[in-house]
């Protein structure tokens, strides 16, 4: 009888461990990504670059006026450049973690969006990330987001 109890009590010790390191790396995903947006914020740029990898994808899908979508490619560089210029308004992505998936060294998560400039809403929509976790840690690889101004409850 002890042996049962004590195989029960290796098995739930075994699923608390399992849960903590998979509740562990889930928060180190969430905080890459929250270094994003921290850093569109305060447009710190070297906050910006520490969330992405050397090599990534940044990609947008915008519907244009004759109501065909495309999907648009930005390159890092430019869009970091676009956070520097001088503004009096905070850019402010307010994200909600709708889904994270991990398997070893990626990570994919969805988040929907709202996009503030200052107290003034924007646009909102849902990022798609894909992260890949190496010597420096979780870094975004590719990033696509969709674009609207309805149906943004």
């Amino acid at each position: 009888m002890k042996q049962i109890y004590l195989f029960l009590f290796l098995i739930v010790l075994g699923f608390n461990q399992a849960f903590a390191q998979a509740k562990s790396e889930e928060d180190a995903v969430k905080a890459t990504i929250n270094l994003l947006f921290d850093g569109m914020r305060n447009a710190d740029t070297a906050m910006l670059r520490k969330a992405f990898a050397t090599k990534n994808i940044l990609e947008t899908i915008v519907k244009m006026k004759d109501g065909k979508s495309v999907v648009r490619t930005e390159n890092i560089n430019d869009f970091i450049k676009s956070i520097a210029i001088p503004h009096t308004e905070k850019y402010d992505e307010r994200i909600v973690f709708t889904k994270i998936l991990i398997d070893a060294n990626l990570s994919s998560v969805w988040t929907d969006y709202k996009f503030y400039i200052g107290d003034k809403f924007s646009h909102c929509g849902v990022n798609s990330f894909q992260l890949f976790k190496g010597e420096d840690g979780w870094k975004i690889i590719y990033l696509i987001d969709t674009r609207r101004k309805d149906n943004c409850n």
